[in-house]
């Protein structure tokens, strides 16, 4: 049996297996690892669909000569989901009251959906309370996702886009323990609003520049030690803004988060930079 996967033959031979499926079962890994997903099928020629997975799973590898295995990018699928539920807000919006929770009840179930639930559980939940009438408005969820599109199709530009509000928001961690001795707690909770915004976003913008390749997997990722160290800060720093303690979240955010901050923002930066230049 020969297995090709996106139309260039694989090394690999079938050990145990006796069946397709347990072929394709030991290849979910590789594939999922690898940032991908499974995207179509094709024993001896034949496309398998949906209706006739089972079937085609069953097939002893004796009977088989060719199977050619189709893959997407997990970034790829995300843009195409991503696209598909600006179609939906679309749709939503032209809706009357009386035809939007059916709307809902079958939007849940479709493939943008739950692609979504599985990949961006917080994108999901706004689209949640959008359509169920509890969220932002269609407006303001369709800048959202234009936001997470272009992270996926541009990461570099987009981290780039906000070095800015980096350079505001660690001024502006420096002061915040000022703001809250000084009774300015409004502006204090909109730093650490803020704060985390950015942050999420940097997260999101990481690891789609690793799943894209950015980053050689047999190369050293210093970004991950700054992130890892990070976090953990800003774990002991939220714990200390909850407990109003202005003097530890002073010292935290002055002297630990916020030149942490801007160190993994340059690092992350600095190298998707040197990458996107590299790929023209």
């Amino acid at each position: 049996m020969e297995i090709r996967i996106n139309g260039k033959a694989a090394d690999i031979t079938a050990d145990s297996e006796k069946t397709v499926g347990e072929v394709m079962a030991g290849l979910e890994v590789w594939i999922a690892e690898s940032g991908h997903r499974l995207s179509g099928l094709a024993i001896n020629g034949k496309h398998i669909d949906s209706s006739s997975l089972e079937e085609a799973f069953s097939k002893e590898i004796s009977s088989v000569k060719t199977l050619d295995i189709n893959t997407s990018s997990i970034a790829d699928l995300s843009a195409q989901s991503l696209l598909r539920l600006i179609d939906d807000i679309n749709e939503f919006e032209t809706l009357d009251f009386a035809k939007r929770a059916a709307f809902f009840d079958n939007w849940k179930e479709s493939a943008e959906a739950c692609f979504a639930a599985e990949q961006a559980q917080d994108l999901y939940l706004l689209y949640v309370n959008t359509f169920t009438g509890q969220g932002v408005n269609c407006e303001g969820l369709r800048s959202i996702t234009e936001e997470r599109l272009r992270e996926i199709n541009t990461p570099s530009a987009e981290l780039a886009a906000i070095q800015s509000l980096i350079n505001e928001i660690c001024s502006r961690l420096a002061d915040i323990s000022l703001d809250i001795q000084t009774g300015k707690d409004g502006r204090a909770a909109q730093t650490i609003q803020v704060f985390t915004a950015l942050t999420e976003k940097i997260f999101r913008i990481f690891r789609q520049l690793d799943a894209q390749g950015y980053f050689p997997a047999d190369e050293e990722k210093p970004a991950y030690t700054l992130i890892a160290d990070f976090n953990a800060y800003v774990k002991e720093l939220l714990e200390a803004y909850e407990k109003h303690d202005s003097v530890l979240v002073g010292d935290l955010a002055e002297y630990e988060i916020a030149p942490r901050l801007q160190e993994m923002y340059d690092t992350i930066e600095k190298f998707s930079c040197e990458k996107a230049a590299s790929r023209g």
